[in-house]
């Protein structure tokens, strides 16, 4: 099994043109965002977040919403999805979360030694 390719918010900032501080503000704004963190801090983001976050950037500056905005159409697109039946990308998003607390946790326990 490959590794999952993770993306330092510089490497994301470059590839879709849009400002670290705006990645870092988002990621404060959207439920959705929510990147691991390295040792030294440095945010990692994983395929699915940069999708999430180029579908942002399409709702931000090509359809020009606000941040409200697009934050009511993504709940939309997710509430649009037949019930019980999640895409890739949620089952993906979800245990992605579920991975970040077990080594949170994991963290901590290591740190209390």
């Amino acid at each position: 099994m490959q590794p999952k390719k993770r993306l330092k918010i510089g490497e994301v900032s470059k590839l879709l043109n849009i400002p670290a501080y705006v990645l870092r503000y988002w990621e404060n704004e959207f439920i959705e965002l929510h990147p691991d963190k390295s040792r030294a801090g440095q945010r990692l983001y994983d395929e699915a977040e940069v999708e999430i976050i180029r579908k942002i950037a399409t709702l931000r500056y090509s359809e020009k919403l606000t941040i409200n905005g697009c934050k009511n159409r993504l709940k939309q697109e997710n509430d649009d999805k037949p019930a019980g039946k999640e895409t890739s990308v949620d089952s993906e998003i979800l245990l992605d979360r579920i991975g970040k607390i077990k080594k949170g946790l994991q963290d901590v326990l290591d740190e209390l030694g």
